[in-house]
């Protein structure tokens, strides 16, 4: 039993959104250990990147990437994260980054300072007729020169968490699926149910229909075939009419195909494409039982199984 649950899988659906944050922050190693500067101060660029995942029903897997150019050389990366996880669905992954230095003014460095101090020296002394810098310049500077922190690993971490948030809102929603597909499961059983003894009472109706007319057409002759003759022409055209309508084998291939359908839904995992062709085979048999209709009843209930199947189809499609 334990083996059993374990192999058993989930339905996805091929529908899902998923986003995360990933923050990082980088503290600079450069500043002297002598220096006054606060340890809180010398924080310098920190950022975040966001991951976001839409993914929508398709044949194929289909994968777009709209990312900032300092993460094209990770699309490989991110290739491999959505193929090792999806196998169907058209993936679209958004990436946006922000730096915490780009809306922050960096705290100026002593070792900064002294260089920008020894260099306005040096152009000073051979440009006597240039200005000192500005505050501003110097802020502008030191900007400049903060190393910008790398975010390519937040954006792998939030892309992969994006992953196992959109599997598990895949995996969510196959679950809704698959209690539709149940709840039709068991009404086209019920139908079938039902269709099963019409076939009989049908036949039996016809027969009766044989007979009476035979014996119209005996009187109508004037008596030139017997009694004997009309009742056994009127039993075959019975039996041959059974046969026309029979709708036996339909409704038991239709029965195999509901149990392959419930199968697959048990085991889970990649069943879409499956699911796809069994919904298929189920509107053929509900359109030859429709076709083979000697009833009314049997008629109604055609109409009834192709509606359900029709929604089973809308549903199916979704599924991975």
């Amino acid at each position: 039993v334990l083996a059993a649950v374990k192999g058993a899988m989930s339905v996805y659906s091929m529908t899902g959104y998923a986003s995360v944050v990933a923050s990082v922050t980088d503290h600079a190693g450069d500043a002297p250990e002598d220096s006054d500067t606060p340890s809180a101060s010398r924080k310098n660029a920190g950022g975040s990147v966001g991951a976001e995942l839409r993914s929508v029903n398709s044949r194929y897997l289909d994968l777009s990437f709209k990312l900032p150019d300092e993460f094209r050389g990770l699309e490989p990366a991110f290739r491999d994260l959505l193929t090792a996880t999806f196998k169907r669905g058209k993936i679209e992954l958004r990436l946006l980054a922000q730096r915490h230095s780009d809306t922050a003014w960096p705290q100026p460095q002593p070792d900064q300072l002294h260089t920008l101090a020894r260099l306005e020296g040096m152009v000073q002394n051979w440009l006597p007729k240039a200005g000192a810098l500005s505050v501003n310049e110097v802020m502008n500077w030191c900007r400049s020169a903060t190393t910008t922190v790398k975010l390519d690993d937040a954006a792998l971490d939030a892309v992969r968490r994006c992953v196992d948030a959109m599997k598990e809102a895949r995996a969510t929603e196959g679950q809704r699926l698959v209690s539709i597909i149940r709840d039709r499961l068991k009404q086209l059983r019920e139908l079938a149910g039902q269709a099963e003894p019409l076939v009989p009472q049908a036949v039996l109706r016809q027969q009766e229909r044989f007979l009476v007319r035979y014996q119209e057409a005996l009187q109508a002759v004037g008596g030139t075939v017997t009694p004997e003759g009309a009742q056994e022409r009127a039993l075959a055209e019975a039996a041959a009419y059974a046969l026309r309508i029979d709708v036996d084998e339909e409704l038991q291939r239709l029965k195999a195909h509901l149990d392959e359908i419930e199968r697959l839904i048990k085991k889970g995992g990649e069943v879409g494409k499956r699911l796809d062709f069994l919904i298929q085979e189920l509107h053929r048999e509900a359109n030859t039982l429709g076709a083979k209709a000697a009833a009314l009843e049997l008629t109604q209930i055609s109409v009834s199984m192709k509606v359900l199947i029709e929604q089973m189809r809308e549903q199916v499609q979704n599924i991975e």
